[in-house]
Parts: structure tokens; sequence; C-alpha cells
């Protein structure tokens, strides 16, 4: 059994499959950075609020211990997120661009004949 399990996770596409998780993770960290710490100020000085977390859509108070606590649907990071999204999803994209530029895909292999043609070929040697 153990034998398996270290066969199934020394496969090189569950390797590959791990370190392209991390660097993902590493990459996620880089771009929230980004977008949180250089993004959204530049933002928040050329345009006033690049920051929605404070929008709220209130739907009354609660009590909690004692005190009374606003509820309320917060929209503002919801917007946050989808932003964040965004940005997120372009700089992979022109990650992959650049990539592609740099280290072009191989071209596909030439197509092999097809079922018919070896059929045909098959029929045709069978013949002589």
């Amino acid at each position: 059994m153990l034998k398996e399990l270290k066969a199934f996770l020394m496969k090189g596409n569950v390797v590959d499959l791990a370190v392209a998780v991390m660097i993902g993770a590493a990459f996620g960290a880089i771009v929230t950075s980004f977008t949180q710490d250089l993004l959204t100020p530049l933002l928040g000085a050329l345009g006033g609020q690049p920051d929605f977390s404070g929008w709220v859509i209130p739907l009354g108070t609660k009590m909690v211990d004692g005190k009374e606590v606003a509820q309320g649907i917060m929209i503002g990071k919801f917007i946050n997120a989808i932003i964040n999204f965004i940005i997120v999803g372009s700089a992979l994209f022109l990650v992959v661009k650049v990539a592609n530029k740099v280290n072009p895909p191989a071209p596909a292999a030439p197509a092999g004949p097809t079922t018919e043609e070896l059929l045909t070929e098959i029929r045709d040697l069978m013949k002589k």
C-alpha cells in the first residue's frame, strides 16, 4: 500500500501539479500585494475612493452581548473581490502571453493516417 502511494505521489504529473500550486500561491501573494499596496493607493490618489469595503446595504441591528450591532450586506467587499479578480486574471493573462512569446509552444505533430487509410493499406497488402 505504501509502495503504491509513493509511486502515485512521485508520478511526474502529481509533482508538477504540486509545484504549480505552490508557484500559483506565491504569485497570488505578489499580485495581492501589488493590488493592495501599489494599485489601490494610486487609484485612491487619482480617483478618490478605490476601496469600497465600507459600502454596506443596511438590514437593521441586533443585540450581541448587550450591545446593539449593525447588520448589513457587505456589497463593498464583494466589489473589491471582483476588482481583485479582474486584476489577477489580467496579470495571469499577461504572464501567459509573455511566456508564449519568449518560449512559443511546440508545433503540433503531423497527423498520422486515418483509420480508413490504414484499412485500405491493409486490404491492398492482403490482395498481393
